[in-house]
């Protein structure tokens, strides 16, 4: 191996340990805990090492964000796997949905609710959101009606699953009735 090829390596190394010690720390004590000098002190690397990767936290959260569209994906496209497709795949995509954001609190709001300035259905999105995106689109075509816009009804759809999440977590939903809001919005969406 290289020098270059074992800098780059290192590199590669103290960027991912950068991100995972955010997440760690947004998980177990939320995006405020989350500071530069934090995270150098938990690396144990200086905060220009740091900087060196990052312009600051927004591109750290962004970079976590980018990680956890990449998890979504892969759990929406699990959760239909093998499901018929119709209103039974519409329903278990909107269950793993919810599910993703109540296992994984400070990652989704990286991905939905934080500023990283990185854009969902936008043609410059990187691949991790075009992809979770996609997740979301695919089992929506069987429900969707003759004239409907794929991706506008997936963009309403998914509104309304965040909608459902983000009230529930904030209280302002009583969370005893969480499943039954969320058959009603797939019996909705899918014509169930």
């Amino acid at each position: 191996m290289s020098v270059q090829e074992r800098r780059e390596r290192d590199r590669a190394h103290r960027h991912q340990l950068i991100v995972a010690t955010a997440r760690e720390l947004a998980e177990t004590q939320g995006w405020e805990a989350v500071t530069t000098r934090r995270l150098a002190e938990r690396i144990e690397y200086s905060q220009p090492v740091l900087y060196s990767h990052f312009s600051g936290k927004r591109e750290i959260v962004g970079a976590v964000a980018l990680e956890g569209a990449t998890e979504l994906a892969a759990a929406l496209t699990h959760a239909v796997a093998d499901v018929p497709r119709g209103p039974a795949a519409v329903a278990a995509l909107a269950r793993a949905y919810v599910d993703f954001a109540e296992r994984n609190p400070a990652l989704y709001d990286a991905l939905f609710l934080l500023d990283t300035g990185l854009l969902f259905a936008d043609a410059a999105s990187p691949a991790p959101l075009r992809d979770a995106f996609q997740a979301l689109l695919d089992p929506l075509a069987d429900v969707l009606g003759e004239d409907a816009d794929p991706d506008r009804f997936a963009e309403v759809f998914w509104s309304a699953l965040h909608g459902l999440v983000a009230l529930t977590r904030s209280g302002r939903l009583p969370r005893e009735a969480a499943d039954r809001r969320l058959d009603l919005l797939v019996a909705r969406f899918a014509g169930g």
